[in-house]
């Protein structure tokens, strides 16, 4: 039977997210943007799992449209100022703690931020990317997103002394302006497009990528989300692997979850909070 826990957290529940923990020396901890709200960086989904604002930009509208390219870039422009400035918190850091001891398998991120390395974790997937790294789309080069910033910045001064509210993955909410002003940088190598070196929506995760965590989860003696609603298809594929192959699962992650009913338990609390026991 699923345990699902919505109160404060109370001694029993600690025990039971504690046991859990220490008894699968191979996990495989599948985390999401709830391990890294406690760092300043927002989320997409409310409580229900629902859009708090509009979905981020595809793939397709990315690829195909150079002013939707104008709005992303001139979004990031200004959120990558706030993205840069976040620091693990203590879910990345317990995790690392975790790994320390020779207990984590894997730690699968759907997260773009870098948070788990610069925690200490080592055993990391970024399934989505990394967002402080960028590639050309023509000729493949990768480069930091650092260097993009200083040229979008000396293409568009006025617009880099601009400031807006934070919003998921470096954007920022600059709704109802007009971009066309916006200059984008195109590859120095080849003149090719720039993109975030993230899935996007409606792009695949790299079969590669995809293969090496399948293997991980097939080593792997349980799982373990952390701060996910599991709503995108690409996590949620990894708890219903691991249900399938009747492995142990455990939530740490508030609101409601795709895949509630395949939990052993769940502790609905902050995830600094609930794993500080790893400190």
């Amino acid at each position: 039977m699923s345990l699902h826990m919505t109160r404060p957290q109370t001694t029993a529940e600690h025990e039971i997210l504690e046991t859990f923990v220490h008894e699968h020396r191979r996990l495989l901890v599948l985390t999401g943007a709830g391990c890294s709200t406690e760092s300043g960086i927002q989320d997409y989904r409310d409580v229900n799992g629902d859009w708090k604002r509009a979905r981020p930009i595809t793939w397709q509208a990315f690829m195909g449209d150079g002013a939707d390219r104008q709005r992303y870039w001139a979004r990031s422009l200004i959120g990558w100022r706030h993205l840069e400035q976040a620091r693990p918190n203590d879910a990345h850091r317990a995790l690392a703690r975790l790994e320390a001891r020779g207990t984590v398998e894997l730690v699968l991120t759907q997260n773009v931020d870098g948070l788990h390395q610069a925690a200490g974790s080592t055993r990391v997937i970024d399934l989505h990317g990394r967002i402080d790294q960028v590639r050309c789309m023509r000729c493949a080069r990768q480069t930091a997103r650092l260097d993009l910033q200083s040229r979008l910045t000396a293409l568009n001064p006025a617009w880099a002394q601009r400031d807006a509210a934070a919003a998921p993955d470096g954007d920022a909410d600059l709704d109802g302006e007009a971009f066309s002003t916006f200059r984008v940088p195109d590859c120095r190598h080849c003149g090719g497009i720039l993109k975030p070196d993230v899935v996007f929506f409606g792009e695949d995760v790299p079969a590669a990528r995809k293969a090496l965590a399948l293997d991980h989860l097939a080593a792997a003696d349980a799982v373990l989300v952390v701060g996910s609603s599991l709503m995108v298809p690409s996590g949620y594929r990894f708890v219903q692997r691991a249900a399938e192959a009747g492995k142990p699962i455990g939530a740490v992650t508030l609101g409601r979850t795709r895949a509630d009913s395949l939990f052993a338990f769940k502790v609905a609390r902050p995830c600094a909070k609930a794993l500080a026991f790893l400190l």
